[in-house]
């Protein structure tokens, strides 16, 4: 009987030892973290920007130029004037190579756009004139970008 009595009392006292060890952890504010998940690798940096090309500023005129005639040229029903959309898109797919260079020759192109919409609401000798120097400046940069760097 007291051999029965005796594992009784040890059987309930190991019952009871995480129970207690729980307790105390509780009362003592430090509580056993459960082991971390080992860390993910960390995702590795998004490519770097290339550096611009050597004709990036003339390429990024040309683009306001050619949003400049999509306005005016619309604007003043020349026969070209669905053409200019359509050339911008070239430039588009031919030299935007990453996003963040689509985004800079899209807003460029948007500027000249928007430019001469706020300054023209009808067709006029002065828009004509600005269309024409348009251009001439457009032809003059794109012979000049495509003799210097090819293209």
């Amino acid at each position: 009987m007291r051999t029965r009595l005796a594992r009784l009392i040890l059987a309930a006292l190991l019952a009871l030892t995480p129970a207690a060890e729980a307790f105390a952890q509780q009362r003592s504010g430090t509580a056993r973290s459960a082991p971390k998940p080992p860390e993910k690798e960390k995702e590795p940096p998004p490519p770097a920007e290339p550096p611009p090309a050597p004709y990036d500023r003339d390429l990024m005129r040309l683009s306001e130029i050619v949003g400049a005639l999509a306005f005016l040229r619309t604007l003043c029903a020349a026969p070209d004037a669905a053409e200019w959309p359509a050339r911008m898109k070239a430039i588009l797919d031919s030299e935007g190579i990453t996003q963040s260079r689509r985004d800079r020759l899209a807003g460029a192109y948007n500027r000249g756009f928007r430019g001469y919409s706020l300054t023209y609401r009808v067709c006029t000798p002065a828009a004509n004139e600005a269309a024409r120097r348009f251009v001439a400046e457009g032809e003059r940069l794109s012979h000049a970008i495509a003799g210097r760097f090819g293209g």
